[in-house]
């Protein structure tokens, strides 16, 4: 379910990340019904990220720390045509898994973003703007969902997204089938 402020440090990576970077292919093998397995996905999330790749943070900084599941990052900045690629499902959940609750992106792929927010897993959000120019990883970042104001805590600056339109209540319902049963388009379980 999308809060109604998500607040943590940013993750910065450039252009056309693809699914496989987002989740390789090998690491598509886990059960997501099994609380253990399931960690796998949030564990090699964005394994796939080469050190040559557009906006790679300085150093070759990890996305997850070694023996950890869960990433320290709570929003991910890119560039254009994020989640590009294969029609990866897992490509949300694993990020999802991670602790990733947001990605604000120039734009995205359609089945990435469909995906996103079929599930809620991720709250997609679009700029204008080049962030992935301006934000460093590791800054903090502060992200109002309901008025879409991004702000950077570390530099003091703020930013005005695209609204989420429609997506929104899908988002806050934690996805289409539980919005669906909420406005009573399905029967409750």
């Amino acid at each position: 379910m999308l809060k109604k402020i998500i607040a943590g440090k940013v993750f910065v990576l450039g252009n056309d990340i693809d699914t496989d970077q987002i989740i390789p292919a090998a690491h598509l093998v886990y059960k997501l019904d099994d609380p253990e397995e399931k960690k796998n996905y949030g564990r090699y999330a964005l394994s796939g990220v080469p050190i040559e790749a557009s906006g790679l943070p300085a150093g070759n900084i990890p996305f997850i720390n070694e023996g950890k599941w869960q990433s320290e990052y709570k929003i991910i900045i890119g560039g254009k045509n994020f989640g590009c690629g294969s029609s990866r499902e897992h490509a949300p959940v694993a990020l999802n898994i991670a602790g990733i609750e947001a990605v604000v992106a120039e734009s995205y792929a359609r089945i990435f973003y469909r995906n996103a927010i079929d599930g809620g897993f991720v709250a997609p959000f679009e700029t204008a703007q080049h962030l992935y120019k301006e934000i460093k990883t590791g800054d903090t970042l502060e992200l109002d969902t309901a008025k879409g104001i991004l702000k950077n805590v570390t530099r003091q600056i703020t930013y005005q997204l695209k609204p989420l339109g429609d997506v929104e209540n899908i988002l806050r319902a934690g996805g289409i089938f539980a919005y669906a049963r909420a406005s009573g388009m399905l029967p409750t379980a």
